[in-house]
């Protein structure tokens, strides 16, 4: 049985062999969108693994049955060869038990994955599963969202490309007319959007966009200005001017009920009384309330509170569809560029006829044939630069830049440089300044174009001799004059002085 100190080391060591695949993988040069998406998804399933591997090292460091605690003092007490030979014993019995059994090491499995992503089979290659229309992962397939749009009453019909154009422009439907019919419809525009983005980009995590989303939609929806739902400032308006009526000055329900009733109704409804019947009945039940306090009044002239909590649901159904909405305007902006090459590429499919429909559908698959012999190493038998597309240059551009020239330098350590721009930028670059460094010489302009050790050292030692030359030296350079006005060196001044000739 494998010891909890052993699992917490293979732990470790799966995690540490986990994140060198993955910095391996992001490393991979990918030819294609295709090769991006396939890796992305290799780099997710090892990072689900290497989550697994943490929780699994978080449970053994907590140690909350003391297991983990018991095995380390067992290990280092007073009898810890004791514990040593009986773990012995128990692998010898286990191993005598099961003598055909074969142990890989955690090694050879990873070696494999290397293999795989150094040389995908098909199953490999295709990790993910794209419809025709999609094109792996290149354009959007909104053809069963269309049609759930075009079976909504209030929506005008328009085709296909026209709904692709418009699909995010929610805020300019009726928002009296959004009823469960639609939220079925937004819902299961989401769902789509969101399973086609964790397919082009599986690392990308949309939890966390959707919690920054959750939180700008709240601030909005609270201040009234999320697009499409915005609050009627001149209903609120009227509603705020007009929510009391002081009655004093009315003697009788005729004279009131010359307001009307949407002004009889907003009295009514911000004393909390019933705002329906016609308008001489909304009328007589303001006026009863005249000169009485609230507790009087009969409780049968109040709303009920099925009809408030019927409002507040109402309020928070529409809330809800509000929030889907905002999580679809993100979604879109995150495949803006899909769903842009998706119409061009609709327009394009239906301005052609059914021959050259069938011609194209010909040409993709001799284009992917192609793409597979473009992956195999291209022909270079003169060993030319490979350009930006990944093939060998042109033999012209070859000998036009003199790249058919090496130039060798001792001082780098022998490292050849093609063609004669790339020498003479070599002597500013750190190659060549970390090899004057080693001898000891400074990279100075003193020292360009020279590539010879031998040159190099000389160069320096002339150049330290001509140094000492022009050094101050005070027993020849000093100046000094005698009394009978005669210049001489400093050391002629001194022997002079010291015979006693001046």
């Amino acid at each position: 049985m494998e010891t909890l100190l052993e699992q917490q080391r293979r732990y470790h060591e799966e995690r540490e062999r986990l994140e060198d695949a993955m910095a391996q993988e992001k490393l991979l040069k990918k030819a294609a969108e295709r090769d991006k998406i396939n890796s992305d998804h290799r780099v997710q399933q090892l990072l689900a693994r290497h989550e697994e591997c943490t929780d699994g090292l978080l449970d053994l460091y907590e140690d909350k049955d003391g297991l983990r605690k018991k095995e380390i003092a067992a290990l280092s007490g007073p009898n810890e060869l004791g514990e040593f030979y009986t773990r012995l014993r128990h692998i010898r019995d286990w191993h005598r038990k099961y003598p055909n059994e074969i142990q890989e090491p955690m090694q050879y499995e990873f070696i494999k994955l290397a293999q795989v992503r150094e040389n995908p089979t098909d199953e490999d290659l295709a990790p993910v599963f794209f419809t025709d229309e999609e094109g792996y992962g290149r354009f959007l397939d909104l053809h069963e969202c269309f049609q759930k749009f075009l079976n909504l009453k209030f929506t005008e019909k328009v085709d296909y490309v026209t709904y692709l154009t418009t699909a995010d422009r929610l805020h300019e439907l009726p928002k009296d007319k959004k009823n469960a019919e639609y939220r079925r419809y937004i819902e299961h525009l989401m769902d789509y959007l969101m399973d086609f983005c964790q397919r082009i980009q599986p690392l990308k995590d949309l939890t966390a966009d959707f919690d920054l989303v959750e939180a700008e939609f709240e601030e909005k929806w609270e201040s009234g200005t999320f697009q499409g739902w915005k609050k009627d400032a001149e209903s609120a308006m009227v509603r705020q001017s007009g929510a009391h009526l002081d009655l004093s000055a009315f003697s009788s329900h005729e004279e009131l009920a010359s307001l009307g009733l949407d002004r009889l109704k907003s009295a009514l409804q911000a004393l909390g009384l019933k705002c329906g019947g016609t308008l001489e009945q909304r009328a007589q039940r303001l006026f009863a309330t005249k000169g009485k306090p609230m507790e009087e009044l009969d409780h049968t002239m109040f709303a009920s509170k099925s009809a408030g909590a019927a409002s507040s649901t109402g309020s928070r159904r529409q809330r809800d569809i509000a929030a889907l909405e905002a999580r679809i305007y993100h979604l879109f902006d995150v495949l803006d560029e899909q769903r842009k090459d998706t119409r061009e590429n609709v327009e394009r499919r239906q301005a052609r006829t059914a021959e050259e429909l069938e011609e194209e559908e010909h040409d993709e698959v001799e284009n992917d044939d192609d793409s597979d012999d473009d992956d195999a190493v291209p022909y270079n038998p003169k060993n030319l630069p490979v350009g930006w597309d990944g093939k060998p240059i042109p033999y012209w551009l070859y000998k036009l830049h003199g790249l058919n020239i090496s130039y060798s330098c001792e001082i780098c350590g022998n490292f050849k440089y093609r063609g004669p721009k790339s020498f003479q930028r070599h002597f500013s670059e750190w190659r060549h300044a970390h090899g004057m460094r080693c001898l000891n010489i400074p990279n100075t302009a003193h020292f360009a174009n020279v590539t010879s050790i031998k040159d190099a050292t000389s160069l320096w030692d002339q150049l330290k001799e001509s140094k000492e030359k022009e050094k101050w030296r005070p027993d020849v350079d000093e100046e000094f004059e005698d009394s009978a006005g005669n210049v001489v060196t400093k050391k002629t001044f001194e022997d002079l002085q010291r015979q006693g000739l001046l």
